[in-house]
């Protein structure tokens, strides 16, 4: 038990368990699987500042030039339904080593490439390598830690991704007074470190719970019906070592594992595929992460490529040092308002529900959030067409980033709790949308700014976000749990089927 609540997921009395794991240990696998999502945006963006020495280059149109940022998103949507469910068979830790050379490899040839349809093809490959991160580090970080401490961890994968979209941008500026070509270097440089951090640094965590809870359960107090759930009590751990049960699991596993993680029932390969398109039917994720992506997050990439345009009389170094209003903002909205204000927010809620939580006490964060991404958009884009000072741009970013951390990391943690049992499907779900919306919006944002100009383009980004998403959410949060009563998908993660 925590704070009166039931743990979830289960604790064995296994050393192998990862819930057993000290600390420091479990800390270091989440740096690891952040720096990893922290490249998932980085990739895309920090090629920015570096736009008028590409299009020189490939002799390319704008239009030509902001699809080598909508590209590496296709690959990052694409990815998680070719990755999730092999990381379900084979573990999580080979997958997130074959995604890493895949993408370093990747940039390596962007890097190298003189040739437009060379340097595309392997920013696609670039997104569909990294990828991983999404899903796979959701599911690692749903293995090494309890239900009640999600928020704060999400938060801090959230907070990953964010700022490797705006860090990004920062040091490209810097390391295009090089050439255009370090940018991509000095990727496979931080490709290269992660892949030895993963190397020696990252044990399995694919674990199979529900085996191993009828074999070793928590305590020796209690009789328990193979593969049933053990309830945590205030009681001491039952003592045990880790070859009491001879099946291979984590740490135990080959340095380079190549079979089917042992003790659970694993899907097909096409299985994320398929689930994908089933989960349409379970409003509650599918109408959450439409309303998300489509009327809010996707506003993310109209501002970084937008942003060489509306400060064209500065250089790529300055344009770079532009983004640091929108670092300030996600590390701001992290720090105070958002996964430990969710965990928060949640335990209060629930205590006076007679201790039971619902996932819709995650959604109370979003109202704010929206409201401060609206204002961020609508005060960004006056300040562009009436040539407003740099720092009114800066106050802008910095509320419009706090609503994007704020927003994402609620709307993250509420749909898993939706379906806790099926977390990576949900992922996978709301990876493959966050990132066809960022795939898309690149193509659209230029001309409608060259029609429209910038205060309407941002005031109707802003108009969309607050009296789009903010009405949805709340409807969403009033009838959350009739939403969620069409019923439960009918799989589980393979880590709860004990049956192999």
């Amino acid at each position: 038990m925590k704070d009166g609540f039931k743990l979830h997921p289960q604790p064995t009395s296994d050393p192998l368990d990862p819930l057993n794991w000290s600390s420091g240990r479990k800390h270091g696998i989440l740096a690891i699987v952040m720096a990893l999502y922290f490249m998932f945006t980085y990739i895309t963006t920090t090629t920015v500042p570096s736009f008028p020495q590409i299009q020189e280059q490939f002799n390319i149109t704008v239009d030509q030039l902001n699809w080598t940022v909508a590209i590496p998103a296709l690959g990052l949507a694409v990815g998680p339904l070719i990755w999730s469910s092999l990381a379900d068979i084979y573990g999580r830790r080979i997958i997130f080593i074959i995604g890493t050379i895949t993408a370093l490899a990747a940039t390596i040839g962007v890097a190298a490439t003189g040739d437009y349809g060379g340097y595309m093809a392997g920013r696609f490959f670039q997104g569909l390598g990294v990828s991983p991160a999404a899903t796979v580090g959701l599911a690692i970080i749903n293995d090494i830690f309890f239900e009640y401490q999600r928020g704060q961890k999400v938060g801090l994968w959230v907070l990953a991704i964010d700022m490797g979209l705006f860090v990004g941008p920062l040091f490209g500026g810097f390391l295009s007074i090089v050439d255009q070509y370090w940018i991509n270097w000095f990727t496979a440089i931080l490709f290269g470190v992660i892949l030895l951090a993963e190397i020696f640094f990252l044990p399995e965590t694919l674990y199979p719970r529900n085996a191993m809870l009828a074999r070793m359960p928590y305590t020796d107090g209690v009789v328990h019906a193979a593969g049933s759930a053990v309830d945590v009590e205030k009681t001491a751990r039952k003592p045990s070592v880790a070859d009491e049960v001879d099946l291979p699991r984590t740490k135990k596993l080959f340095f380079v594992n190549w079979k089917p993680v042992p003790g659970m029932k694993h899907p097909k390969p096409w299985d994320s595929a398929l689930r994908f398109g089933i989960l349409f039917k379970y409003p509650a994720v599918s109408v959450s992460v439409f309303l998300f992506c489509y009327a809010w997050y996707w506003w993310v990439l109209s501002v970084v490529t937008m942003i060489p345009v509306a400060y064209i009389q500065y250089t790529p170094q300055i344009q770079g040092l532009l983004f640091i209003g929108l670092i300030l903002g996600t590390l701001f909205s992290e720090v105070f308002f958002s996964g430990q204000m969710s965990d928060f927010i949640v335990k209060k809620l629930a205590k006076k529900n007679a201790g039971i939580k619902t996932a819709e006490m995650r959604l109370w964060l979003i109202y704010p959030a929206a409201l401060l991404s609206a204002i961020g958009l609508i005060i960004w884009g006056i300040s562009i067409d009436k040539n407003y000072h740099w720092i009114v741009g800066q106050i802008a970013f910095f509320l419009f980033a706090a609503g994007i951390q704020m927003g994402n990391t609620s709307l993250a943690t509420y749909i898993v709790d939706c379906y806790p049992l099926q977390s990576m499907s949900i992922v996978t779900f709301y990876s493959v949308l966050l990132n066809l919306s960022a795939f898309i919006n690149p193509f659209f944002i230029a001309p409608w700014q060259a029609g429209a100009g910038w205060t309407w383009t941002f005031a109707a980004q802003g108009i969309i976000t607050f009296f789009v998403a903010v009405p949805g959410f709340a409807l969403i949060q009033k009838f959350g749990a009739k939403l969620r009563g069409v019923g439960t998908p009918s799989w589980v993660n393979p880590e709860f089927d004990g049956s192999s």
